[in-house]
Order: structure tokens, then sequence, then C-alpha cells
């Protein structure tokens, strides 16, 4: 999640764990790179799922405009990344963070 790199108010639990995994993919990267494997995260922002989409109307609205693009990402738009990252299009790509997030806290 892109709280993993920026920090929300209210998700302090959430954001640490999503830091942690961050620095666990960059350190996996560094470990284990000399052996041919690489290590990347992921950082979805706002993703329209069965869960964000429970959300009010007015709330999702409220999202939407605090993201560039203005919509929220569909799980398609996630695991066009993971394909990139298991592709050999990234094969020079690792200890990354991808965010996959509309521009939102860039």
């Amino acid at each position: 999640s892109v709280v993993g790199v920026s920090g929300n108010a209210g998700q302090c639990n959430y954001s640490a764990s999503k830091a942690g995994m961050i620095g666990l993919a960059k350190s996996i990267a560094k470990e284990m790179g000399p052996r041919g494997i690489r290590a990347n995260a992921i950082a979805p922002g706002f993703i329209i799922t069965d869960m964000t989409d429970k959300l009010p109307d007015e709330v999702k609205e409220g999202w939407y405009k605090q993201i560039p693009l203005r919509r929220g990402g569909t799980p398609e738009d996630v695991a066009k990344v993971a394909l990139f990252l298991a592709s050999d299009l990234s094969s020079y790509v690792s200890g990354q963070v991808i965010h996959c997030c509309g521009a939102m806290n860039c």
C-alpha cells in the first residue's frame, strides 16, 4: 500500500506493517541479488474491490478527488504491474517499490 511509504493518520499499525514489507523486499533484493533473485514491492493506492465498493458514494468521490487520475484503480491495474515484474521486461529491476496509485501520494 502507498501508506507504507507515506503513512496515514489513524492507520499507524497498517502503515508500519506495509513499511515492513517494503523493507523486507529491499533487503531480500540485496541479499539474494547475487543469486539472481529479484525482489520488489507493489504499492497500490485506492483499488476498487468488493470491500471499497461498499463505501458510500460520497466517500468514494472524496477519494477520487484526491487521485490525480480521478478514479480508483482496479485489481487488473495491479496485476499488470505484477506481470511486468514477473516478466523479462523487468530483468534489471530489483529492490524497488512500484506505486500503482494514479499518482495518489506521490
